[in-house]
């Protein structure tokens, strides 16, 4: 859940803690089901398991589905494990069936055949159809409790089975029209809807310009283009151009919430942040991977260091000045990927030639690179005395900013360019790839500058 407005009203949690206290169901139904599904998800998840199965005895299915869903996944499953198989099938079978997906795909196989055998079959059905999407994909996130109405129909017969079906909808703020083989034909809105004459054919009033996706379509996709267009809802299509659902603006959040958790983990070379890992061993064994990359990796620029051993006997001070200047490729290199994977995120670079990205990229290089090298060239003389070696660790950091810089907007654009997440280009592993170029370059300079610097 939200880290804010944790604080429950007082006065709220002790009614109905003592509601509960004296066994009064009563009491305790009429203020708990009067409050926002979220505030009697915080109340509830905070009860010790031996009051949690008291509430159950008294909360509907029905009514514990609708404050599941504002709980944490982690959450979601600890209260499953908990609760009695045949009422937990009963509850999910009651949540949107795209709330319910989502909960079972966190489960085992095994559990998730279990609770479908269980709950009803017309909701197992709708179920089971969404489940068989692959996941991180426009059906695996769509819903298939929407309205959707005839472009026959004149709006009086609409507004009549707008009525009907609306209750079972999980938003009605669009209404999407087909055709008789039941393809997408338009969309109007409620507004429009309502203020039009009801003796009007809908596909008179309908915009038949309507924006969707198909089924298969990325998820981080349909987040842009709901964001681009700023839809409430979107239609999902297949190849035919069938209407198989919509996807609502609050799925979109949670995509866009995960999304972004996704690409964190990566830039931090973590397989998974979305989740806490409370067991040390599983949160190790999540992050050992690429710590045992990245090792090697370090152990190469250690192996690398030891081949200019003579050098750094002959000048000691070089060694003073290899933390700044892997450090400064480091950092730079890893502002160039946060700005590059960001406009691969937001497709900005679609908009724009990726010639031009990686030219200002080498701009900008080339100029924090001449004034960091310009001022290193003046500190080093003023602290040492001796312009060569102020000349070679400025000289040094110059290049190695121009290509650090260019590393870190190169790399993300290559992996988006073969269809690899750019976040995998983790803060991590730029770093570690900057500290074997600068340490080159830097050694590399020195050795031209060996006959200044020992005399």
């Amino acid at each position: 859940m939200p880290e804010s407005n944790q604080n429950l009203d007082n006065e709220f949690v002790e009614y109905i803690q003592k509601a509960i206290e004296n066994e009064d169901m009563q009491s305790f139904r009429e203020e708990f089901l009067d409050a926002h599904p979220y505030d009697r998800a915080k109340f509830f998840i905070k009860q010790r398991r031996k009051i949690r199965f008291q509430l159950y005895a008294y909360l509907s299915p029905e009514e514990m589905a609708e404050m599941f869903e504002n709980l944490d996944i982690e959450d979601q499953e600890k209260l499953l494990e908990e609760m009695d198989p045949a009422y937990a099938a009963d509850m999910l079978s009651k949540m949107y069936a795209d709330d319910a997906v989502d909960v079972l795909n966190e489960l085992d196989k095994s559990q998730v055949v279990s609770y479908l055998t269980i709950m009803d079959d017309e909701a197992a059905q709708e179920i089971k159809e969404l489940l068989h999407y692959e996941e991180k994909t426009a059906g695996s996130i769509m819903t298939t409790e929407f309205v959707n109405i005839p472009a026959n129909l004149s709006i009086r017969e609409a507004m009549n089975h707008l009525k009907h079906e609306a209750p079972e909808a999980e938003t009605i703020y669009y209404i999407f029209v087909t055709d008789e083989d039941l393809r997408l034909a338009g969309v109007i809105s409620l507004r429009d809807l309502i203020i039009a004459d009801d003796d009007l054919k809908i596909h008179e009033v309908m915009n038949d310009r309507v924006v969707s996706v198909s089924v298969s379509e990325d998820q981080e996709e349909v987040a842009k283009m709901m964001k681009d267009y700023d839809f409430l809802a979107l239609p999902v299509v297949d190849f035919q151009k069938h209407l198989l659902g919509i996807i609502t603006v609050d799925d979109i959040m949670d995509v866009m919430d995960e999304e972004a958790s996704d690409d964190y983990s990566k830039l931090a070379a973590v397989s998974d942040m979305v989740t806490v890992d409370r067991n040390p061993f599983s949160a190790a064994r999540k992050r050992l991977p690429w710590l045992i990359i990245l090792l090697f990796l370090g152990m190469l620029t250690a192996s690398l260091i030891g081949r200019f051993e003579d050098t750094l006997d002959k000048v000691a001070i070089l060694a003073v000045f290899i933390p700044l200047i892997a450090g400064m490729a480091g950092n730079t290199g890893t502002q160039a990927l946060a700005v590059a994977v960001r406009n691969i995120a937001t497709g900005d670079t679609e908009h724009e030639s990726k010639m031009k990205l990686i030219a200002r990229e080498a701009g900008t290089g080339i100029i924090t690179g001449a004034i960091c090298g310009l001022l290193v060239v003046l500190v080093v003389y003023l602290w040492h005395h001796d312009v060569y070696l102020g000349l070679l660790v400025g000289i040094s950091i110059f290049a190695t900013l121009i290509v650090a810089t260019l590393a870190g907007a190169l790399v993300p654009l290559v992996m988006h360019k073969f269809n690899i997440d750019p976040a995998v280009a983790s803060g991590p592993f730029i770093t570690t790839i900057n500290d074997l170029i600068s340490i080159l370059i830097y050694f590399g300079m020195a050795t031209v500058f060996m006959q200044y610097l020992t005399r």
